[in-house]
């Protein structure tokens, strides 16, 4: 079976943020296809060590998704069931932002733009080491608003960070409404083309089409950083989510969360 199922990663999530009674759930499931590509076909890891040298390296910069990675890492044997029973709860380690504390994420995102900073620094560092890593920054569009994620794209043109991808999650919401009234991106793939990035652009559910750009971008040893660019639908794969901002802060009622439990073909 695979262990990076979207409909059970998203059942994993909705357990979490209920359990938790914690919100983010829309922005988590926006990005289930591409971080389940990620883990299963793409990020070189050590199984028995989510720290371990030489591993390539995942940066949530939209780290309000963590739900997402968290089901992945559970899946990874990273995370135990009493760490996603506790999510969110008192002692537990896994709060409702990536936090760098927790092995296997790379870094804290909750000031929204930095991880591509930080993404471009450890790119950087692959590089002068000689080391072969490929780092991946996940950014939401309406991250895109934030100066220092243009600022880190200049410094990943500049410096040939051919070993960078950004995935840009174009759910084309963000927390206050959708991206074309807060602040209009226009077309995302021509942007990151003006500063340099080989770009792609695909359908951010389509796990085969997803799989297929991120190895043609990875294998383009050009000097180049690069960049998919990926639609996606906030909250996909419960109705009464998809597309409805209010699910970036509701929080799960029980009638709900059976609801949202049975459309995915679980028992409540």
């Amino acid at each position: 079976m695979n262990e990076f199922n979207a409909r059970e990663l998203r059942r994993l999530i909705l357990e979490m943020a209920y359990n938790g009674q914690t919100v983010h759930i829309a922005c988590a499931f926006s990005i289930v296809e591409l971080l389940a590509v990620l883990y299963a076909k793409h990020l070189r890891i050590d199984r028995t060590n989510p720290r371990g040298a030489g591993r390539d390296y995942l940066v949530l910069s939209k780290g309000h998704g963590v739900m997402a990675q968290y089901a992945c890492m559970h899946q990874l044997g990273w995370l135990s069931d009493a760490d996603l029973v506790n999510y969110f709860g008192d002692g537990t380690s896994l709060k409702g932002l990536a936090d760098a504390h927790v092995p296997g994420v790379e870094a804290s995102g909750g000031s929204l733009g930095h991880g591509l900073s930080v993404a471009t620094g450890l790119a950087l560092g692959a590089k002068l080491g000689g080391t072969d890593q490929c780092v991946y920054a996940v950014v939401g569009d309406g991250e895109l608003n934030e100066g220092a994620i243009w600022e880190a794209m200049l410094f990943a043109n500049q410096f040939r960070l051919d070993n960078l991808i950004v995935v840009v999650d174009e759910n084309r919401f963000q927390a206050m409404g959708p991206t074309d009234e807060v602040m209009a991106l226009g077309d995302i793939g021509a942007k990151f083309s003006a500063f340099g990035f080989e770009t792609a652009a695909v359908g951010g559910h389509d796990e085969v089409l997803i799989d297929g750009a991120l190895s043609r971008l990875k294998a383009g040893k050009n000097g180049r950083p690069k960049a998919l660019i990926a639609r996606t639908v906030k909250g996909r794969g419960i109705s009464f989510m998809e597309n409805d901002n209010r699910w970036h802060y509701t929080r799960l009622t029980p009638d709900l969360f059976a609801l949202a439990m049975n459309e995915l073909g679980y028992e409540p």
